[in-house]
């Protein structure tokens, strides 16, 4: 929150505002705990915020032949006229084979955009040899669907492709830390001039 305040510390108007919009009616009732962890960390804040947008769980769920999907899978922001309409993303950034690895061993939420710098910051990343890597990438589409995804009937269509990359990522690089992060130094990456993300060099490299 204080990173987001800092932006504003020249002015003495406007307001917090915070739009919410993602996660469905899933079975396991992940989207209701998740939307239930975010609105009591908001409230937990001293600052004032202003709920504007919210299109989570049954709000963002359409039911098809008794089975539950998102209306909503992804969103943009204009941040010149604040407008928030419906997205998808061919391009999803840099390095992410690297980051899905990350998360499907078990690595926790976090934030690569240091919003001052203008800058991802990816890693320094380690873990543990993915168990029974082989097993997973001889297994069929509809095995890999069943076993690796929270909501199997509601996956978009790119989601075993992308499990698949993601696992031959991990069998590559099962300790990244002696290979992808030499010197223990962070993957840094800025946007150039045409708007696209260029690598550059760690402080001190």
């Amino acid at each position: 929150m204080n990173s987001i305040k800092s932006f504003s510390d020249h002015t003495q108007c406007g307001r917090l505002e915070v739009h919410l919009v993602g996660g469905f009616s899933d079975d396991r009732q992940l989207s209701q705990k998740l939307t239930h962890q975010l609105l009591s960390e908001f409230d937990r804040q001293e600052d004032d915020i202003h709920l504007v947008t919210l299109c989570v769980t049954e709000l963002n769920d359409r039911e098809e032949n008794e089975n539950h999907f998102p209306v909503i899978y992804g969103i943009a922001v204009n941040i010149k006229t604040s407008e928030i309409y419906r997205a998808s993303f061919q391009d999803r950034g840099p390095e992410e084979e690297l980051r899905a690895a990350r998360a499907l061993t078990g690595g926790p939420m976090i934030s690569i955009y240091d919003a001052e710098t203008e800058q991802l910051r990816i890693g320094p990343y380690s873990w543990m040899p993915f168990p029974h890597v082989d097993f997973w990438l001889q297994q069929d589409d509809k095995q890999i669907l069943e076993n690796l995804s929270t909501s199997p009937l509601a996956e978009p269509p790119h989601f075993v492709k992308h499990i698949r990359s993601t696992l031959m990522f991990l069998k590559k690089y099962p300790s990244p830390a002696n290979t992808l992060f030499l010197g223990n130094k962070a993957l840094l990456y800025k946007k150039n001039e045409d708007g696209l993300w260029e690598k550059i060099s760690s402080p001190g490299s």
